[in-house]
């Protein structure tokens, strides 16, 4: 049995660009890692944030579409992404959120105190404190690596068909089921970050894309080969899998589980820095090789957008 070490990163569509880099960068304090296009729809961004090297298990990216209908938020998504936070830095989070005005809830599960709040633009995020996880070095405004979010700690899972979805995180994705409490079941996969997956028990009506949804969560594989095998395990297991895409910081493959969940695997490199140096990742709008030929005209059509500090 083929075993991913956990997620690789989570897509989600969102509102206004700028909206979403106030949010991600100004109050959660990650690092914009990536500033490209969506290779499907150019006149749109594709924003990457994560920690201070980009690093596989801290990525969360974003189609941002400004005046964009809201989605519904149901079976066949994410329907919670959790962060991991230093152990010892619940309270400068629970001041933060309070300083920015952000609702939220302190809530208890599986042993664990999480904080549950939404973004501005509606999807749903907790953090909690684990050990687990290296330390994130960057600093934004206030948040320093003492506090600043380390990645994923892994995310809840709303499904059409929980058991379905079960099966195929055990017997296709290779996480152990370790607990399970009230609706939900957690699974675990033997990454140190983005590790712990929570799926609800009950099933979920199915949910409708669009801003503050997200759009599919990514596993891991090693590399190129890695990738090729975990192709060809999946389809072995009657999942109808893609062809490999060149996502030019990863390669992704894709298939539908059974719950109505896209998930995606994506292999490790190359990374971020391979276009951009890793002291400039994120400063400017990078395309890929077939869209540079539109640079000027694609600049024109995309909102400005600018990483600011919004601490005072």
């Amino acid at each position: 049995m083929k075993k991913t070490e956990g997620i690789h990163h989570i897509t989600a569509i969102v509102g206004h660009p700028q909206e979403n880099a106030d949010f991600y960068a100004g109050v959660l304090g990650l690092r914009l890692v990536k500033k490209t296009v969506n290779f499907d729809d150019p006149g749109t961004y594709h924003l990457y944030f994560g920690d201070d090297g980009g690093k596989p298990g801290t990525i969360i990216t974003f189609f941002p579409w400004a005046n964009a209908y809201q989605g519904k938020i149901g079976g066949g998504q994410v329907g919670v992404t959790t962060y991991i936070i230093p152990v010892g830095a619940l309270n400068f989070w629970e001041n933060r959120l309070t300083k920015f005005n952000i609702e939220f809830n302190k809530t208890e599960r599986f042993g664990e105190t999480y904080l549950e709040f939404a973004d501005v633009h509606g999807l749903q995020l907790e953090l909690v404190e684990r050990n687990e996880g290296e330390a994130n070095n960057w600093t934004h405004g206030d948040v320093t690596p003492e506090v600043a979010i380390k990645g994923f700690g892994g995310a809840v899972l709303l499904s059409t068909n929980p058991e379905k979805t079960e099966r195929t995180l055990q017997d296709v994705m290779g996480l152990e089921k370790v607990a399970e409490e009230d609706d939900l079941i957690r699974f675990r996969s033997h990454g140190d970050i983005g590790n712990i997956i929570d799926v609800k028990r009950t099933p979920i009506g199915r949910g409708q894309m669009g801003v503050g949804t997200v759009h599919h969560i990514a596993w891991r594989a090693k590399d190129d080969e890695d990738q090729l095998d975990w192709q060809k395990y999946v389809g072995d297991q009657g999942y109808r899998v893609t062809p490999v895409q060149d996502r030019n910081y990863f390669n992704a493959i894709y298939f539908k589980e059974h719950g109505e969940i896209l998930f995606e695997i994506a292999t490790d490199p190359p990374g971020f820095a391979h276009d951009e140096s890793h002291e400039t990742m994120g400063q400017e709008l990078k395309l890929p090789s077939q869209y540079e030929q539109h640079r000027e005209q694609l600049i024109k059509s995309l909102i400005p957008l600018e990483i600011r500090s919004l601490d005072k």
